[in-house]
């Protein structure tokens, strides 16, 4: 565990009154603008932990060249970022796959000593890089964890069993139009196994936001009802891919195992911000703060893979709505 006191302020906005939904946008979205940086095209996908008195995280800062590249911030309260005008540098690795080619949509996770980064790193197409941190400094970076082609790597916030656990969604080196979400596990986060199948796409006739491909967002959220899990689905429209989120629970000894699945999904690509920019129809999570002492729950997005939004919601409410909704 993490006994680094909360950050004394959490991001939150409360519910609108005319709401209908269990997840809602904060009202000054888009937090953080695609120009940013002095060479920034966009920030988005980007990842966010609570440090020290306020928070920390690593950014996907997409540049001028069209680079995609990764920089760390911080702030006081988690809604106002300084993101670093320079890229993160890894350190330590073996050179074979220490050379930098591409690296976006990271992922960050407190576990026993220290803060684990995730994200998807090029090495012969795309696959999930390792590294950690203690100071969002220095980065040490370890092994790949799988071959390519796989993307969202997704980090358990403890160890299961033993071992480390992630979730991660096999693909192929490009828009892939299918993609499961799977298990896998790890003594020593170097050599990863025990690979277990979590869920598929869900069938057209019963969740189509959810019928293309789907993949892990957040870091998992333990709660007393299972691991409840933030997720990306994608629907194949007339206007191309629409990428809008939904939630799960899963089993907290067998990770793999589904608990339920919400049928509608949670958030889905609606103001301008999410429907124009370089990709159009995205909202993309990659991050969550929680306040267990409050329920609160502040999911970050990334929008038309263009600028970074907040959403709200309690976690209370999102696991009811899984279990209304399931289509498991």
């Amino acid at each position: 565990m993490n006994n680094t006191p909360p950050p004394p302020f959490f991001p939150w906005e409360d519910k609108p009154a005319n709401e209908k939904g269990v997840v809602w946008r904060y009202s000054a979205n888009p937090i953080i603008p695609r120009d940013l940086l002095s060479t920034s095209n966009s920030i988005f996908n980007s990842a966010v932990v609570p440090f020290g008195n306020g928070y920390a995280g690593v950014f996907r800062c997409d540049d001028t060249n069209r680079r995609m590249r990764l920089h760390a911030g911080f702030s006081r309260d988690g809604i106002h970022w300084d993101i670093e005008e320079n890229d993160v540098c890894f350190t330590g690795a073996d050179p074979e796959v220490g050379a930098w080619v591409y690296g976006y949509d990271p992922r960050v996770v407190w576990i026993d000593d220290r803060y684990y980064v995730t994200w998807c790193n090029g090495y012969h197409g795309p696959t999930i890089g390792c590294a950690w941190t203690t100071d969002f400094k220095l980065f040490h970076q370890l092994e790949n964890a799988f071959l390519p082609f796989n993307r969202n790597g997704v980090l358990f916030p403890r160890k299961i069993n033993g071992r480390f656990a992630m979730l991660s969604r096999p693909s192929d080196n490009g828009h892939t139009p299918f993609g499961d979400i799977f298990y896998s596990e790890s003594p020593d986060m170097t050599f990863w196994g025990r690979h277990r199948h979590v869920m598929s796409p869900a069938r057209f006739e019963d969740s189509a936001w959810q019928c293309t491909k789907i993949g892990a967002g957040p870091i998992p959220i333990e709660t007393a009802a299972g691991w409840l899990l933030i997720y990306h689905g994608v629907l194949a429209s007339c206007n191309g891919f629409v990428y809008s989120f939904g939630s799960a629970l899963l089993d907290l000894h067998d990770p793999w195992k589904v608990l339920a699945r919400s049928g509608p999904y949670l958030l889905s690509p609606q103001k301008d911000y999410e429907c124009t920019g370089d990709v159009p129809n995205v909202t993309f999570p990659c991050a969550a703060l929680h306040d267990p002492a409050t329920g609160r729950l502040a999911i970050y997005y990334g929008c038309a893979d263009t600028v970074t939004s907040l959403a709200f919601g309690y976690i209370d409410e999102i696991v009811a709505f899984t279990k209304r909704t399931s289509i498991t």
